[in-house]
C-alpha cells in the first residue's frame, strides 16, 4: 500500500502552525499537522493576553482552548510525533520519524524559537546512539543502558517507559520541577559536558562525573531549522522568509517566531495564514504544470 502524499504537511502547532491548517483546510486541502498535546507551551505560560484582536483580557490557557474548539470544529487533528528530518525529493518532501516516512507536496514550517543549543557531540552522534524519540527506539535498547537527557516534563513519560526495558536508564532534568519518576531510574543532577564516542555514542561526561551508556536521548521542544530541514537558509538564528513566507527551498514556507521578532501571537497567526494561502497557490501552479 502506497504512503498518502499530502498537500500540505505542518510543523508546529502553535498560532503559526494551526493558522496555516485551518486556512489550508478550508480551502479543501489534504493537510496533516505534527505538534503536541499541549498545542502551544508558549501560549500556555501567559498569565494575561490583550494585545489579540478580538481577545482581551484573556488568559493564555483559555486562547489555547478556543484554538482547540477551533480546529476541533473544522476537523483537524494533531500527529503527535516528532519530525527528526525532512527530505526534498523534488515534487514533494519526505518527513522522517525514525525511519518511518510521510511523504507531502508542500511544508509550513512553524516551529517556534529554537531556546536550546546542541549539546557538545549531539549532532555529530545523531542516529549512532544519540536520538530524539525515546518511545520510537526505546527497544533497540532493551536490557542496555540509556541516558535521558529532558528539557521539559513530558520527557518524563519517556523516561518512564524506557526504564520498563533497559537495564539501567539514567535521567538528567534541565528544569527544575519536581520529578515523577520510576524508582528503578537513576536521577543525575549535573551539568552535561559532552555526549563521546568513537563509530557510536559510548558515554556522557558531566562536571562532575561520566557514565558509560548505549544510547542517549535528547528530548526538547524542538530541534533548530538546519538540523530539521538540511539546506534551509537562515538569517539572524532565523528561517529567512520572503514577504509570501517563502524559504529558499521549493515548495518549504514557514511561519511564526522562527522567521523572526517581533515573537508576538497575532503576528503569528497572520503569518501562518500568509503561507497556506501561497502554499495553495503553490499546488495549483503544480496543477496547472501537470
Amino acid at each position: 500500500m502506497e504512503n498518502t502524499r499530502y498537500d500540505i504537511a505542518i510543523i508546529g502547532s502553535g498560532p503559526a502552525g494551526l493558522s496555516a491548517a485551518i486556512n489550508a483546510k478550508v480551502r479543501n486541502k489534504n493537510i496533516i499537522v505534527f505538534g503536541i498535546q499541549e498545542l502551544s507551551n508558549k501560549i500556555i505560560k501567559a498569565p494575561k493576553i490583550n494585545n489579540y484582536l478580538g481577545f482581551y483580557d484573556i488568559t493564555g490557557i483559555e486562547l489555547r482552548d478556543r484554538f482547540k474548539e477551533h480546529i476541533e470544529n473544522l476537523g483537524i487533528s494533531i500527529t503527535f510525533e516528532r519530525i527528526n528530518e525532512v527530505y526534498a525529493m523534488g515534487d514533494y518532501f519526505a518527513l522522517d520519524v525514525n525511519g518511518k516516512m510521510y511523504e507531502s507536496k508542500t511544508i509550513i514550517l512553524a516551529t517556534g524559537i529554537e531556546y536550546t543549543k546542541p549539546l557538545k557531540g549531539e549532532e555529530k552522534f545523531l542516529g549512532k546512539g544519540v536520538g530524539y524519540c525515546a518511545t520510537c527506539d526505546a527497544p533497540l535498547y532493551k536490557g542496555k543502558t540509556v541516558t535521558i537527557i529532558g528539557y521539559n516534563k513530558e520527557a518524563e513519560d519517556d523516561a518512564n517507559y524506557v526504564s520498563e526495558l533497559a537495564k539501567t536508564t539514567y535521567y538528567v532534568p534541565m528544569y527544575k520541577k519536581e520529578l515523577a519518576l520510576n524508582e528503578n531510574i537513576k536521577i543525575l543532577n549535573d551539568r552535561v559536558v559532552e555526549i563521546q564516542g568513537t563509530d557510536k555514542v559510548d558515554k556522557v561526561v558531566f562536571e562532575n562525573n561520566e557514565i558509560a551508556t548505549d544510547g542517549v536521548f535528547v528530548l526538547k521542544d524542538s530541534v533548530s531549522p538546519t538540523q530539521l530541514v538540511p539546506g534551509l537558509e537562515m538569517e539572524n538564528n532565523h528561517i529567512k522568509v520572503n514577504l509570501d513566507m517563502k524559504t529558499n527551498i521549493k515548495g518549504c514556507f514557514a511561519a511564526g517566531d522562527c522567521t523572526g521578532k517581533p515573537y508576538q501571537y497575532i503576528k503569528s497567526a497572520g503569518q501562518g495564514q500568509v503561507a497556506a494561502l501561497n502554499a495553495v497557490t503553490y499546488l495549483d501552479s503544480m496543477v496547472k504544470l501537470s
